[in-house]
C-alpha cells in the first residue's frame, strides 16, 4: 500500500497541498478542490498550473475526488451535470496518470426505494460505459447515495451496474456516522475494494466528532491490517475531517489549524501502520 491524501484539507491551493504531501514524504495526492474549485471545473490555464506543481514536487495522482453522484447532487440532479463532469474530469486524469475518480450514488430525494434504486443503476451504467471507454475507473464510495446504504445495496449496485469500470472505495469513517456496523460492512465488501479513505470518530449526541486515525470507532486498525495481509498494493488516502470539512462548507482557509491537523494526522497514520507490520 502507499500514502496519499485529499490535501484540500490541509490548504485550498495546490503550493499548501503540495507542501503538505512533501512534508509527510509522501509520493501521491489525492485532488478534489483547488482555490475551492473541484479539478473538473478549474479553467485550463488552472490546471496547467496544478499539473507543473505537481510535476516540480514530482508527486502523482492517486485519485480525483470527484462531486459525481455526491451528497450535493440528489437523485433529483439532471444526470447530465455528471456526465459532462466526468467527460471533463478523464482527459485531465490521463494527463496526470491518474486511473481512479470517486463516485458516490445521489442522496434520495423522497423517491420510493425501488425507483430511486433503478435510478441510480441507470446513471451508474451510463457513467461507467463514459469511464470505461476513457480508460478510466469509477471508485464508488460507501457515503450518501443509495449504494452506501448498506453491504447489501453497495454489492448490488456492483452487480446490476456489471461493469469493470466500477469498483469500491472503503471509507473507514462513514459507518461511524452512518450508523452502520464498519467491521461488519467491511468484511462483506472488500474482495472488491480497491481504494481506501481513511477518516476515523466517535457519535457524541447523535452527531459525529472526527478524531485521528486509530481514536475512533471506524476500525482503522482492523481494515489496515486485513489490506496488509492480503497484498493489498492501492492508495491509503486521508480525508481528516479534523479542521476543514468540504460538506459542511468548511475549506481549510477557515481554520488555522488545518494544515498542521493534516500533517499530523498524516504522520499518525504513517506510525499506526508501521505499528501493525
Amino acid at each position: 500500500m502507499f500514502f496519499s491524501g485529499i490535501a484540500d484539507e490541509a490548504a485550498d491551493e495546490i503550493a499548501g497541498q503540495v507542501r503538505a504531501q512533501r512534508e509527510l514524504g509522501w509520493h501521491h495526492v489525492e485532488l478534489r478542490n483547488i482555490g475551492g474549485v473541484g479539478v473538473a471545473d478549474l479553467s485550463d490555464r488552472a490546471f496547467d498550473e496544478v499539473v507543473e506543481k505537481l510535476s516540480d514536487a514530482a508527486l502523482a495522482v492517486s485519485c480525483f475526488a470527484s462531486q459525481l453522484c455526491n451528497w450535493s447532487r440528489p437523485i433529483t440532479t439532471h444526470p447530465q451535470i455528471d456526465r459532462n463532469e466526468l467527460e471533463r474530469a478523464i482527459p485531465r486524469m490521463l494527463r496526470v496518470g491518474c486511473h481512479y475518480i470517486r463516485t458516490m450514488s445521489h442522496p434520495n430525494a423522497g423517491w420510493p426505494q425501488e425507483q430511486w434504486r433503478d435510478e441510480v443503476v441507470l446513471r451508474l451504467r451510463t457513467l461507467a460505459r463514459i469511464a470505461e471507454d476513457g480508460g478510466v475507473t469509477l471508485v464508488h464510495e460507501n457515503c450518501d447515495g443509495w449504494g452506501g446504504l448498506g453491504p447489501g445495496e453497495s454489492l448490488e449496485l456492483l452487480e446490476r451496474v456489471d461493469s469493470p469500470a466500477l469498483k469500491l472505495l472503503w471509507d473507514t469513517g462513514n459507518p461511524v456516522a452512518h450508523a452502520q456496523d464498519p467491521w461488519q460492512y467491511y468484511n462483506a465488501v472488500k474482495e472488491h475494494v480497491v481504494y481506501v479513505h481513511v477518516k476515523d470518530g466517535v457519535m457524541q449526541d447523535g452527531n459525529i466528532r472526527y478524531t485521528y486515525p486509530g481514536d475512533g470507532d471506524g476500525r482503522v486498525q482492523d481494515v489496515l491490517m486485513d489490506l496488509m495481509e492480503r497484498g493489498y498494493t492501492g492508495a491509503v488516502s486521508i480525508e481528516p475531517h479534523l479542521s476543514a470539512v468540504v460538506h459542511e462548507g468548511k475549506g481549510a482557509s477557515e481554520a488555522q489549524s488545518a494544515y498542521g491537523n493534516y500533517v499530523e494526522y498524516g504522520r499518525r497514520l504513517i506510525e499506526l501502520v508501521e505499528a501493525l507490520r
